[in-house]
């Protein structure tokens, strides 16, 4: 076992590499030698499995994870329905689904002591919980640490991309700090709880129903860049062991259910095994882009794919715009119009979007649906059309896009919010016309049909 990269600010340790198996022992010898399940795990420790997927599932699919626990997880009394708060599932039917662009300011904090459960906001989502497909999109926000509450989501795995205010995940596996710039994978059925580094903390969450979360095909751009199997950290061992009244919140099946645990459900000692948290620096992915003409297609920005049944068509890919440089000639390089069969909800977490003068602050978000006509606001295609095309870096921003092959339906909560714009289609109003028949464009070819008289 190598432990690397320590996270010097919080003392952390990490074990590199995406997909890996990892092993780790917080106390020496807790790991069985030779074995999974030996007759007695070693320390008087229990040996438990947690399957992320099908026995039979191919081996290169095939998640798993052995621990040693004080305790088995089964040790716990009957879970009761709790309230959701403004936490919804799939499916979302408490609209209908609408064709109109939606943008909203960030989402504000909340007024008394809220932890990360009880600050769920969602926005929106698609699929159904049941039969493990699509996602939800959620806000989160808080000011009070979990303490000795923890949350478990059945339904899907967790991607949480921090906004504002950083903070420790504490889950089965061992510790992630995370602060914005930064990404966290929880996968579907592992505890944990949140421990608040900052006054506030805000962010965004996407709920995975489907495929887990794994790294897209590179294709022709070869063996190398975009996100590096390198750069992804999971935790080393740490357990507690405490005695008291310990509250699981658990999400099953689109609700909050929660049961007082008498001891810590992170008691796990030690661990070996592919199915872990992890974390990721957005500030390692490796930018491919033009060299040449033409702004490329977003799909060279992915971090992480949820793929399905259908190659190239994914449940969700989580899409990032890094700072990176601009030297395409004679090219309009911001984003191009464009109407999309994939449906895009775009968040912002620090700096300015290229696309997007104004409007679009850090926290906040838009939902462009399938086919829904967007690109550049008005501001930003007068400055990108008459631009000097000298080699220009975009810098000082992170935006990103969970997008999605079906059509996200917004909560009815999320519609109604004053938070959101409700005057965000007047940033294309100010397009001005400026066809010309008898005018080309410098550096465009203008072919004229010859009319052929009768």
């Amino acid at each position: 076992m190598t432990a690397t990269e320590p996270d010097t600010q919080l003392k952390l340790d990490y074990q590199s590499g995406f997909g890996n198996e990892h092993a780790s022992e917080a106390v020496a010898g807790a790991l069985p030698v030779g074995r999974n399940s030996p007759q007695r795990a070693p320390h008087g420790l229990y040996a438990e499995q947690i399957s992320g997927t099908a026995f039979t599932q191919p081996r290169s699919v095939n998640k798993r994870s052995w621990v040693y626990r004080i305790t088995p997880s089964a040790m716990h009394p009957r879970f009761a329905r709790i309230d959701d708060g403004l936490m919804r599932s799939a499916p979302f039917a408490e609209v209908e689904p609408d064709p109109n662009r939606l943008r909203w300011d960030p989402v504000p904090f909340p007024d008394g002591p809220t932890d990360f459960v009880g600050g769920l906001y969602t926005i929106g989502g698609n699929g159904d919980t049941l039969s493990q497909s699509g996602i939800g999109i959620h806000w989160y926000r808080a000011n009070t640490s979990m303490g000795d509450r923890y949350f478990v989501d059945s339904d899907g795995e967790l991607l949480i991309v921090p906004q504002e205010g950083s903070l420790v995940l504490h889950t089965e596996m061992g510790k992630l700090g995370l602060r914005p710039g930064e990404i966290a994978v929880v996968p579907r059925g592992i505890r944990f709880r949140v421990e608040l580094l900052s006054q506030v903390v805000r962010g965004y969450l996407c709920e995975n129903y489907g495929m887990a979360l794994t790294l897209p095909e590179r294709g022709p751009i070869g063996a190398n860049g975009l996100a590096n199997e390198r750069d992804f950290l999971a935790p080393v061992a740490a357990y507690e062991d405490r005695a008291g009244t310990f509250q699981v919140v658990q999400k099953f099946g689109g609700h909050l259910w929660a049961a007082d645990y008498d001891h810590s459900p992170l008691d796990v000692v030690a661990w070996h095994g592919d199915y872990t948290p992890y974390k990721y620096d957005l500030a390692n992915f490796m930018v491919i882009g033009t060299i040449s003409f033409d702004h490329p297609d977003p799909s060279i920005f992915t971090v992480l794919t949820s793929p399905t049944d259908t190659p190239g068509l994914a449940n969700m890919d989580f899409v990032i715009f890094p700072p990176r440089w601009l030297v395409g000639e004679n090219t309009f390089r911001p984003p191009w119009y464009h109407r999309n069969i994939m449906s895009e909800f775009m968040g912002l977490i620090h700096g300015v979007y290229d696309a997007k003068a104004e409007g679009f602050t850090p926290g906040g978000a838009s939902l462009h649906n399938t086919f829904t006509s967007h690109g550049p606001d008005a501001a930003t295609y007068e400055r990108a059309s008459t631009a000097e095309l000298r080699p220009q870096k975009v810098d000082g921003t992170m935006a990103f896009m969970f997008e999605t092959r079906w059509t996200v339906v917004p909560t009815a909560h999320a519609l109604a919010a004053a938070h959101r714009q409700r005057d965000y289609d007047a940033v294309w109003q100010d397009l001005a016309r400026g066809f010309r028949a008898d005018s080309g464009v410098p550096g465009t070819v203008v072919r004229r049909r010859r009319t052929e008289g009768m």
